[in-house]
């Protein structure tokens, strides 16, 4: 049926084109009608803007990006970068903008990788853009927008200081196209993107655009989480899922019945012994397989099932193969099996064995496959073409697939709802099942998205529902001085201005919101203060201090009723005391006022409340400027080491060593400066200074046991290491009296492998040493090149040449491969 527009519509729609004609080019060119939001962001990019879009995962907010790429690319002097949190998501970015717009109009920057830097296109990781902003590159010229995908990493603990240096020091002609998760303060976020950046909009959108249908599957049935009525509006819980959940309660989570109401064994013998256990109840759990032929059945693939565990994602691609699973057709299986061969042919053959490779293809070949950290990156991006080619039906993945990876599903299904964050088992937020489900339904393919939560003992379907309902979470800002910055922004700005600089964070912009709330309520409890004071005023003198004296002979009776009063003399002082407030008290003129108690009853409420306000006033102290303290209290440490020096006016400037710490990246990075200063590192060959790189980078997942020497790798870097640690602990101490939170000891779980693979070990015999998958081997040797590569450009010597050859050492193999891929 043909929509005729009204007189306002045709108005609105001819001025839209007046307006903003690139906008009606750009749209025309899409395949689908742009959303709402979408126009809306758009329109407000060419209209001179900066943008912040925050919109539901699959909801489309790349598109925003993509026209601001498309409006820069009408002015041939015009540039863009692209920034994303994940190197995966910047190859994926890099690829999809070469199909568009051609290899030489986009670059690839992300650390390891460098391709066409000068392109007027350039998608690089946010780290890379800070240390360009920091050097002052040539590369920002003709800069005209930036693209910051996945804003709200912004809050991670580790990485998001990075996002906020790069917000605040990006040059003000630069426009900004904030992308965020839907979060539930986008309009504070907003607020200080507008003070820092200049006009910013901020869109909002919270539908998604293919709608959700969420599911509990108990035994082999999918039944919805929200009844008929929670369709429309009401999100009221399934009372089906209620009766499971109560019978479980009653019956300890075995789903069977309770008191009279007993079941019979085939010979008709009642089954209630305690020692009889129902083969399959009512609530019983499918296998995974069971599942997968199931979601197959009902049309339901291609599927993600998130499991929060490597181990457990590799054992659930077993256990479906073991039962035969097969969701490929022949013609299916050729086409799998070419594209494998074209991604994997620089491998080596001996590493297919180690790697599992022929394990990962027979999976590949019948539609199923894991995808985590563990894996090889390679093996990971053959994963996601094929599901997105639709060829893989059934993905395994842990939750960082869901952090920005264009791989939607028809159906996401959630093995649990809690998940181990390295120290205990802890429910998954609001923020990550929005992120998880997120995947689910593909746009202009599926009218629906399906999310499967499968039952187990003790879930609450009203809990569940509360976790659905709540598609929103708080950024909040991680911001926090480090060495690095604060030799750069001194450099650049001096001292007083870097604390203003930092005084424009996030961070503190949240603080004094919160400052300013509770400023407000400082001063409304200090007028009911004076409101009290006033009432207790007594004719016949200072009430304020009987009061006092009334406040410490109780608390003295108090002592003493509720102490030990073994001790004599103890006992005898409090009695002396009592008696002498006592007396303080019946002395004083108010003590025989008529209103005496009617002024005591407000005094008691002056006193509670002027507590509050006291403890209230505290807080402001503690948070207003507290950016800038905690980077007083960093620069005090790099005076205290010589990187900063004072001139005879008192300014503070860099030294020479305060030079080189601004080239070191690293989350060490007054370590590393201060280990090369002493020449800790002056003997390492290239293969000693690898796995001493590799020290200071290693995060091991779990707590290790301290290394027996024989397991540390052989000749100076026994030595170099113990005088690194004896460093690294005396600048922990020196950070800890500085009020600073210090840092970990270097771990050397992994050096002695990093050695031997420097030194050319085989693939087999260094991931047997490590005892660890090949994916994380090859991202620890990525950082540790990364840190090497910076020693590589400022160290002189000994330590520069090394540090270039072991580069060349590292970077072979799996390694190399990876580096392209």
């Amino acid at each position: 049926m043909t929509h005729i527009q009204s007189p306002a519509e045709r108005y609105a729609a001819s001025r839209n084109r007046i307006i903003h004609p690139v906008l009606q080019l750009f749209q025309a060119a899409r395949r689908f009608d742009l959303d709402p939001f979408q126009i809306e962001a758009c329109a407000s990019i060419e209209s001179g803007n900066s943008v912040l879009v925050a919109a539901p995962t699959g909801a489309g907010k790349t598109i925003v990006a993509e026209f601001a790429i498309y409006l820069a690319m009408q002015d041939p002097t015009k540039k863009v970068f692209y920034t994303a949190p994940m190197k995966a998501l910047s190859n994926q970015k890099f690829q999809e903008f070469v199909a568009e717009y051609g290899a030489d109009e986009v670059g690839l920057l992300t650390g390891d990788t460098n391709i066409n830097a000068k392109a007027r296109i350039v998608v690089m990781t946010t780290e890379v853009l800070r240390n360009m902003l920091y050097a002052d590159s040539d590369l920002l010229t003709n800069l005209a927008f930036v693209v910051m995908d996945e804003v709200h990493y912004l809050a991670d603990r580790f990485r998001g200081a990075v996002w906020e240096e790069v917000i605040i020091h990006l040059p003000q002609r630069v426009r900004m196209v904030s992308l965020s998760a839907t979060v539930s303060n986008a309009e504070e976020f907003g607020d200080w993107l507008q003070a820092v950046r200049g006009e910013t909009d901020v869109i909002v959108s919270e539908e998604r655009p293919v709608p959700l249908e969420q599911h509990v599957l108990v035994k082999n049935n999918m039944l919805d989480l929200f009844d008929a009525a929670g369709l429309v509006g009401t999100h009221r819980v399934n009372p089906e899922l209620v009766r499971l959940s109560q019978a479980g309660a009653r019956t300890g989570g075995r789903g069977g019945r309770s008191g009279d109401d007993r079941r019979t064994d085939y010979r008709g013998r009642q089954r209630n012994r305690p020692d009889f256990v129902p083969q399959r109840t009512e609530t019983a759990r499918m296998d995974r397989a069971e599942i997968v032929r199931m979601l197959q059945g009902k049309h339901l693939l291609p599927a993600i099932f998130f499991i929060f565990s490597r181990v457990g994602c590799d054992q659930a691609v077993r256990q479906v193969l073991r039962a035969g699973v097969r969701l490929t057709d022949e013609h299916e299986r050729r086409e799998i099996r070419g594209i494998v061969d074209e991604r994997c042919r620089t491998l080596l053959d001996e590493d297919l064995g180690v790697l599992g490779y022929f394990e990962w293809l027979d999976g590949l070949e019948r539609g199923v496959a894991a995808h985590h950290a563990g894996l090889l990156p390679a093996f990971k991006e053959v994963v996601e073409e094929l599901f997105q080619k639709k060829l893989v039906k059934a993905v395994f993945a842990t939750e960082t697939l869901a952090l920005g990876i264009n791989m939607p599903a028809r159906t996401v299904v959630l093995d649990k709802l809690e998940k181990f964050n390295g120290e205990a088992r802890v429910p998954i937020t609001p923020g990550e099942y929005t992120q998880l489900t997120g995947r689910a339904g593909r746009r202009g393919i599926d009218t629906l998205g399906h999310s499967v939560i499968q039952w187990q003992q003790g879930l609450d379907p009203h809990a569940v529902a509360s976790l659905a309902s709540r598609r929103t979470y708080p950024l909040n800002s991680s911001f926090k001085p480090t060495y690095n910055m604060a030799v750069n922004l001194i450099d650049q700005f001096g001292r007083e201005r870097t604390r203003a600089v930092l005084e424009s964070s996030f961070a503190q912009f949240q603080a004094d919101r919160a400052v300013v709330d509770l400023a407000r309520t400082v001063r409304q409890q200090q007028e009911s203060l004076a409101g009290f004071a006033e009432a207790m005023t007594c004719h016949l003198g200072d009430f304020a201090e009987y009061t006092t004296i009334r406040r410490e002979l109780t608390e003295c009776e108090r002592a003493v009723s509720t102490s030990d009063n073994s001790r004599r003399g103890e006992r005898d002082k409090r009695q002396r005391q009592i008696a002498r407030l006592r007396k303080a008290m019946r002395a004083h003129a108010c003590h025989h006022c008529p209103e005496r108690e009617q002024h005591t009853r407000w005094a008691e409420r002056w006193w509670k409340l002027s507590r509050q306000t006291a403890a209230l006033s505290q807080q402001i102290n503690a948070r207003t400027g507290a950016i800038a303290r905690v980077f007083d209290r960093v620069s005090d440490v790099l005076l205290g080491y010589g990187y900063l020096t004072q001139n005879e006016h008192g300014r503070v400037e860099l030294s020479e060593s305060g030079r080189i710490l601004r080239r070191i990246y690293a989350e060490r990075d007054l370590l590393v400066a201060e280990s090369l200063r002493r020449g800790l590192w002056n003997d390492l060959d290239p293969a000693s200074l690898a796995a001493m790189a590799c020290a200071l980078v290693f995060e091991p997942r779990r707590e290790e046991g301290l290394l027996d020497a024989r397991y540390l790798p052989r000749g100076a870097f026994r030595g170099a290491l113990d005088e690194t640690q004896d460093l690294w602990s005396r600048i922990d101490d020196l950070e800890r009296d500085h009020k600073l939170p210090g840092s970990k000891p270097l771990s050397v779980g992994l050096s002695l492998s990093m050695w031997k693979w420097a030194r050319g070990a085989s693939l087999g015999d260094v991931l047997l040493e490590a005892e660890m998958a090949a994916g994380d081997f090859v991202r620890w040797t990525k950082q540790t090149i990364d840190l090497l590569d910076q020693l590589s450009v400022v160290a002189d010597g000994p330590v520069g040449r090394a540090a270039r050859q072991a580069i060349d050492d590292v970077r072979r193999g799996i390694v190399a491969y990876s580096s392209v891929s």
